[in-house]
């Protein structure tokens, strides 16, 4: 899915530098098999599953400045985990950004299914359920639930000027760009592998 991902940035009109940054032989080997990409080696202390994003983000703008001279107004991130983004995508999150230099940072979200919808999560004790948020008040069908929206992690789009005393790379204040369930499958279950393989082929035939 790398390769995806790569290809994806190398479509998108916004991106002037691309950088994969990893602890992983073969995601850099397989980065550096494309030009206009730069294939960074992780350092360890930040390749942890629990290693928050925005210290290899930081990791690759010291670099980017001290081997190439490189210094950005903003980043985008591009999570490998999201295969059916377009390029598009990117752009359109980076235009947001853009529009709105008083946030933080750009994310691509995803209308939450009513199904899902906050307002019918439960509890379980014992057999009984119970409310976890709210009382559902009889709010059985999507219309009578207000629209909820949720980070699809296929699009990260962030100023770099206040990333050195961030925590992590959104920031306190983010605008959303709203991205179709179709191409917003997250993968970290087998499960989200197959049907994003489904997806992905449905749309290559369309």
């Amino acid at each position: 899915m790398t390769d995806l991902a790569i290809q994806q940035a190398l479509g998108a009109n916004s991106v002037t530098d691309i950088v994969v940054s990893s602890d992983s032989e073969e995601v850099l080997r397989i980065a550096s098999s494309f030009n206009r990409v730069i294939a960074l080696a992780r350092p360890i202390e930040i390749s942890d599953d629990d290693s928050p994003a925005v210290d290899y983000v930081r990791h690759s703008l010291e670099v980017m400045e001290k081997l190439y001279g490189k210094i950005y107004d903003a980043i985008v991130i591009l999570q490998p985990s999201s295969p059916l983004r377009h390029a598009g995508d990117i752009d359109k999150t980076v235009e947001l950004l853009a529009a709105h230099p008083e946030a933080d940072s750009a994310v691509s979200v995803v209308k939450v299914d009513h199904m899902v919808h906050p307002v019918k999560l439960k509890l379980m004790k014992g057999d009984e359920l119970l409310p976890w948020l709210e009382e559902e008040k009889g709010r059985f069908a999507a219309q009578d639930l207000p629209d909820i929206y949720v980070r699809n992690c296929a699009v990260y789009a962030t100023w770099t000027a206040t990333i050195p005393n961030r925590n992590d790379v959104i920031g306190w204040r983010s605008v959303g760009y709203l991205m179709q369930p179709e191409t917003s499958v997250d993968i970290n279950t087998m499960l989200d592998f197959e049907f994003a393989e489904y997806l992905f082929l449905k749309q290559k035939t369309q």
